[in-house]
């Protein structure tokens, strides 16, 4: 060991990547979470006759995810990896229609749209999946671009309804053309998940980590991080209810705003950055079905069709019902601000304002086919990137000696998931363990 102690705030997926590099070479991890399970917004749950896990946010990944299948292949678990082709369709004209593929996407442009009008929507397309060049992009709302570069039928048809979707119609003015761009890059049609769920990845590698010599302390949200004597071991002090403990360093992995809150010695211009970064919350209804609602897993559900909610995600087409006790279990989620009043509706309230959804999706549902439903909120799930989005990202390393910052709004121009979690986890351990040494 060197001696050198690091603490972690969040066992996250970042705080787990975090903490796997860190203890591997050799430095004493301590890991605090608020919560009674690792996994932080990955993080999953059980009924008592289902053999695995569900998240309680949606979760999967894609075929492109190299920095998480990167790791797992460290891990000797890629047998342990499902890869599958569902499928994605959009509410359009009274119907759902597939629209989750070139081959399919192009079927429906020529159903519904111009020959002209198909040929620049694909040129467009191309190109997106093409540059890598995003800079220039986010000089532009995607509004504006997609408004300048795409025929308008098409726009209003196709993805303003998924912009207005996850951001709603206040945010449309706002979020830039290189998280769309980024969006398109790096997804794929082929989705995967973890034998037993994302649960039992995280429990495994929470115990990989523990085989290391990392403390992982469940139930202990930290109330502060500050300084004690400047340019000396030790100086950061950790405050949990249990009390005071120094670190030599310290890796936040929370929200900006947590983040804001617990370190008082942040500089008045750092903090106001923190407080700047916006995002969405998101509410999510789990419901298990006697029956299948439908035959696919992702149903986009636009507003002004007047749905109650973003998504419908019928998790049981992806995975195996047999998994789950039998039960087909879906996910009615929505991307919301914070004020939003679903946030202080109750998982019953939720569950009649959501129902009849359900019988327009599938006339034949019925109420009695309802098992069991639960309700998972939290108002940090998606972050909002304004134009030009690249100079309001804090660098990890934050102005307090040994302090560092590293959360899904730094992921960008990527979108936030598991993937970027070990990226971005990995990446501050790394500038942790060059800089400690210099420090001490």
């Amino acid at each position: 060991m060197t001696g050198k102690r690091i603490a972690i705030v969040g066992a996250g997926v970042a705080g787990l990547a975090a903490a796997y590099d860190l203890a591997r070479g050799g430095h004493q991890v301590t890991i605090f979470e608020a919560a009674p399970d690792a996994g932080g917004l990955a993080a999953g749950f059980k009924a008592a006759d289902w053999d695995w896990s569900l998240e309680k946010f949606y979760h999967h990944w894609f075929a492109s995810d190299k920095y998480m299948l990167g790791l797992i292949d460290e891990l000797g678990w890629r047998d342990q990896v499902i890869f599958r082709r569902p499928y994605t369709v959009v509410f359009y004209d009274g119907k759902f229609q597939p629209l989750d593929s070139y081959v399919e996407a192009l079927k429906f442009s020529l159903r519904h749209f111009s020959i002209p009008d198909v040929i620049r929507f694909g040129a467009v397309g191309v190109y997106l999946r093409l540059t890598p060049w995003w800079r220039p992009l986010e000089k532009s709302t995607a509004d504006a671009w997609m408004r300048k570069w795409v025929p308008a039928r098409v726009y209003d048809t196709i993805w303003r309804p998924m912009l207005v979707g996850k951001f709603g119609e206040q945010n449309l003015p706002v979020v830039n053309m290189a998280w769309f761009w980024a969006r398109l890059k790096a997804r794929t049609t082929r989705l995967g998940t973890f034998q037993g769920g994302f649960q039992a990845f995280i429990d495994k590698l929470a115990d990989v980590v523990r085989g290391q010599g990392t403390e992982i302390r469940l139930n202990c949200p930290v109330e502060s991080i500050t300084r004690t004597q400047p340019g000396r071991p030790g100086t950061l002090v950790v405050t949990t209810a249990s009390g005071p403990e120094t670190f030599d360093a310290v890796i936040s992995t929370s929200s900006p705003a947590l983040m804001a809150r617990l370190v008082p010695d942040l500089p008045a211009k750092y903090t106001a950055s923190l407080r700047a970064l916006k995002s969405m919350g998101a509410v999510v209804l789990v419901i298990s079905l006697k029956h299948q609602l439908t035959q696919w897993y992702w149903h986009n559900l636009p507003k002004e069709a007047g749905f109650p909610f973003l998504a419908l995600v019928e998790h049981t087409n992806f995975m195996d019902a047999e998994h789950y006790g039998g039960d087909h279990l879906i996910y009615c989620g929505d991307y919301l601000d914070a004020g939003h009043e679903y946030f202080r509706l109750n998982k019953e309230e939720l569950l009649e304002r959501f129902l009849p959804a359900l019988q327009r999706v599938n006339p034949d549902f019925e109420r009695s086919w309802v098992k069991e439903s639960w309700l998972w909120k939290t108002p940090y799930a998606q972050p909002i990137p304004p134009v030009n989005h690249s100079h309001n990202i804090p660098p990890l390393q934050t102005p307090v000696p040994g302090l560092y910052f590293a959360s899904m709004s730094q992921v960008y121009p990527w979108d936030r998931g598991t993937n970027f979690a070990v990226e971005i986890g990995r990446r501050v351990a790394r500038l942790v363990a060059e800089q400690l040494p210099a420090a001490a």
